[in-house]
């Protein structure tokens, strides 16, 4: 009889990750890999959102009694310079961003509640595709509504911290990660010869003045940046058409869509102005992240308790889909410490300490057992 095989340990999980990273809602072999994976520890688990995976531990008792533990998949197009072992084998994609950490702690604290089952109720591990773009693989997730029918006490992410040592934790109640909305305008004016100015109806000058009356939004709270102009004119030549792509970042959903409002009406002034017009398409991206206060307390007094150390949050003003779930539970997004020698996600030699790994996995399996109980 063929011995069954034994499934990998966590850190060896994570570097299967970053050798072989996918890109956003391609994560097929991803998924056919942690699906192997859990199946060698007898976890029962299915697809979701195409490219994900959603496991389910039950315990005893009340299995209507469920947290949902969630980690991302997706990597980012990014051509790894990272000196390490495993660096990735997929030329220009890269785990730049810690999912492929995520993944494993996710990993290991399944692997840790199957062998015991020694809680009441259900844990759900949900490794999510599709972080890094719109619409967020969370919003995918939820349209299939996988978790009705369950009482659930908490859904609960994480995210590397490369500002924080190895065995510290960060933690913000309240609303910490901003909404994001990505901004799109095509100004339509009368372009002509550069120095015959009276003849136009200058789209360049209309964008640069909409740039700057956007840029006055601005403030803590409101961030809107102008990422991308393009004007396919000439020194003698003023084009017909000027395109403006940008993001808008807020806390919260009143505010966001007043201000959404005010944009319009800012492109709408501008062309008054300007003679133009200007065709103004605001993508809505992420909700806010916002951490219930009741998890947040909780988590950082475990923390303390397993002898790590905590740190406060400021806001911040990235986005993360993590927020879709907010929005229908309560939730807790923290940062767990990978050691400022791992440079900056987003970068091409990010390279977070695997130490990490054992703290994190510890972390949230206290956390999935304490929020089960409460």
């Amino acid at each position: 009889m063929e011995t069954p095989a034994t499934p990998l340990d966590p850190v060896a999980f994570r570097r299967h990750l970053h050798r072989n990273p996918e890109l956003s809602f391609r994560e097929e072999a991803t998924a056919a890999f942690i699906g192997e994976q859990l199946t060698r520890a007898g976890i029962a688990h299915r697809r979701t959102a195409a490219t994900g995976v959603l496991a389910a531990i039950e315990g005893r008792g009340d299995l209507r009694r469920a947290v949902v533990l969630r980690a991302d998949i997706d990597a980012l197009p990014i051509d790894e310079r990272a000196d390490v072992a495993w660096r990735s084998q997929h030329p220009g994609v890269m785990h730049a961003c810690g999912h492929d950490m995520h993944a494993a702690v996710l990993y290991g604290v399944l692997l840790r509640l199957q062998r015991s089952r020694d809680f009441e109720g259900t844990v759900f591990g949900l490794f999510q595709p599709g972080e890094e773009c719109n619409p967020g693989g969370a919003s995918l997730v939820l349209a299939e509504d996988p978790f009705a029918g369950y009482d659930v006490r908490a859904v609960v992410g994480e995210h590397v911290e490369p500002t924080l040592e190895v065995g510290t934790l960060g933690f913000r109640a309240g609303k910490y990660m901003a909404a994001n909305d990505e901004l799109r305008f095509r100004i339509r004016g009368r372009g002509g010869h550069g120095a015959l100015r009276a003849e136009l109806r200058d789209p360049v000058a209309a964008a640069a003045e909409l740039i700057g009356a956007l840029l006055a939004l601005n403030d803590p709270e409101c961030v809107l940046s102008i990422g991308r102009i393009e004007a396919a004119g000439a020194t003698n030549v003023v084009p017909d058409e000027v395109s403006l792509e940008g993001t808008l970042r807020l806390f919260d959903e009143e505010r966001r869509r007043r201000t959404e409002e005010r944009i319009d009406a800012l492109a709408a002034a501008n062309d008054r102005s300007h003679g133009t017009r200007t065709e103004v398409l605001i993508d809505r991206g992420y909700p806010c992240v916002v951490n219930d206060a009741r998890l947040t307390a909780a988590a950082a007094e475990l923390a303390r308790t397993q002898g790590l150390d905590v740190a406060m949050l400021p806001l911040r003003t990235t986005a993360e889909d993590f927020g879709h779930y907010c929005t229908r539970y309560p939730a807790l997004f923290y940062r767990l410490g990978v050691g400022t020698a791992a440079g900056r996600t987003h970068t091409a030699h990010f390279a977070p300490d695997e130490r990490a790994i054992d703290t994190g996995i510890g972390f949230m399996h206290g956390l999935a057992l304490k929020f089960l109980e409460s």
